[in-house]
């Protein structure tokens, strides 16, 4: 389905009325669900059986670098300050034996169609680092021509020889952290960076031959302001990127430590924070991208826009994607694997995951392997994520259910949403309205199995 951007509706009163707290569904089940007794030796099994058949899907790879040498206060991510390179060296030797471990256990193909490096900060690495992990990466994976290869980049770190290296080495898709460009919103988070610097980055990535270019924004950060951030909205349009993600802060200090030291008194207040949002959303619009969903937004022809008219977009850990039909393996600390019908998590410190791999047993803690309703759910929130609607029809069809009576409890509850505006349901679809899109996380909640059954929903973030 093609969607306009110019029916997108933004409606403050019904965005107070279901704005929830919720995931953001890059899996279902979540994280937060997986369980410890699906260990090392039950990621070893589904990676040995996903040939079964003798069919195998491509690969998609993903590897943690947790390094950085400054902390940003928002930040949210599992990380590491330092400056040390002995560290990282450390951390690359033992991810070296990870992937001999993982692509070990593989049945299947090698070939690799999706790659990603994100953190932290993927370029802490130094430039020998960076040929030694993609050595090792092609050593036990084959990168199939015309692979989307992306990497996290920190302007503030990299100059245009790396980004000539990164081309090198064949990353072909660069993703580029800004949150805002305010003074102000600069010093409040510790992560001062010039639009200069930002300008040298994207330039030097079109100079070396990367195909699209994400910019990474934040709203409700401390001092933003709805003037601010159209300053910073108008600079960064001016960089012309192929993709924008405009990510909500969740300030969940007693979560996470560092996010201690922004003051309560800068936080924006709720109003503010939808006047920027609803800003960003008119600007990014009337600017000719296309809203793809949640916080993304893209250029009429890039990748995503496209595979979203066409019903192929997905959505894993790294947020929207064009490829639904790849395992992906993963690597390094706290990074999430999908195989067949399974998720696994690794463990979360240095420590735990050096000494699992001297032991030669996979870093997996926890994960979980999806039985018929996980699958089916997951089919029905992906639909709405992806693509605002829902076949009610293909959904029976491929699971053998009736929908109307499997989901008779979660239909009452769409009632009112769809008095609301938000949703709209016949016997056939069920359609996500223009009023809904910015809500279709509180939507898919209604789909979410575990949320029905445990309504403890503070460990998430607000929808908006």
């Amino acid at each position: 389905m093609n969607f306009s951007t110019a029916n997108l509706v933004f409606d403050p009163q019904i965005i107070r009325r279901f704005d929830v707290n919720g995931p953001r569904y890059t899996s279902y089940p979540t994280a937060d669900r997986f369980v410890e007794a699906f260990d090392a030796e039950a990621a070893k099994l589904w990676l040995g059986k996903r040939n079964i058949g003798g069919i195998s899907r491509p690969l998609s790879l993903y590897f943690h670098i947790p390094f950085c040498n400054t902390i940003c206060y928002y930040c949210a991510c599992n990380k590491i300050i330092t400056k040390d390179h002995g560290r990282s060296a450390k951390y690359l030797k033992y991810m070296e034996k990870e992937i001999a471990l993982q692509s070990g256990c593989l049945d299947g193909e090698h070939e690799v169609i999706q790659l990603h490096w994100g953190g932290g900060t993927p370029t802490f690495l130094s430039h020998d680092e960076m040929r030694q992990l993609m050595a090792a990466t092609r050593k036990h994976f084959t990168l199939v021509d015309g692979g989307e290869f992306s990497i996290e980049v920190d302007p503030r770190k990299v100059d245009e020889a790396t980004v000539a290296l990164l081309g090198e080495l064949g990353f072909n898709r660069m993703s580029v952290g800004v949150q805002d460009f305010d003074e102000g919103v600069q010093q409040a988070i510790n992560r001062l960076q010039s639009e200069a610097e930002t300008v040298n980055v994207i330039r030097a990535a079109r100079a070396n031959g990367f195909k699209s270019i994400s910019v990474d924004l934040i709203y409700g950060l401390p001092r933003q302001t709805v003037m601010g951030f159209n300053r910073t909205l108008e600079r960064v349009i001016a960089m012309d990127p192929d993709r924008l993600s405009i990510y909500n802060y969740a300030h969940l200090p007693a979560l996470f430590k560092p996010q201690r030291r922004i003051a309560e008194a800068d936080m924006p207040t709720a109003d503010t924070r939808l006047q920027i949002l609803a800003l960003a959303i008119k600007k990014l619009t009337d600017a000719g991208y296309v809203y793809i969903g949640m916080d993304h937004f893209a250029k009429p022809d890039d990748e995503l826009a496209v595979a979203q008219r066409q019903g192929r977009l997905h959505r894993n850990f790294q947020g929207y994607s064009t490829h639904a039909d790849c395992d992906m393996l993963s690597f390094g600390i706290s990074s999430i694997s999908k195989v067949g019908p399974t998720y696994y998590q690794n463990v979360k410190t240095l420590d735990e995951y050096y000494d699992r791999l001297d032991a030669q047993i996979l870093p997996v803690f926890r994960g979980i392997e999806l039985n018929a309703d996980d699958i089916l759910r997951r089919a029905i929130i992906q639909a709405l994520m992806c693509h605002f609607e829902l076949s009610i029809e293909s959904i029976e069809s491929a699971h053998l259910i009736d929908f109307k009576k499997y989901f008779a409890a979660e239909l009452d509850d769409l009632q009112e949403m769809q008095a609301a505006g938000l949703v709209r349901v016949d016997d056939e679809w069920i359609t996500v309205e223009p009023p809904g899109r910015m809500l279709v996380r509180a939507i898919s909640m209604v789909f979410d199995r575990y949320l029905r059954a445990d309504r403890q929903r503070t460990r998430y973030s607000k929808v908006i």
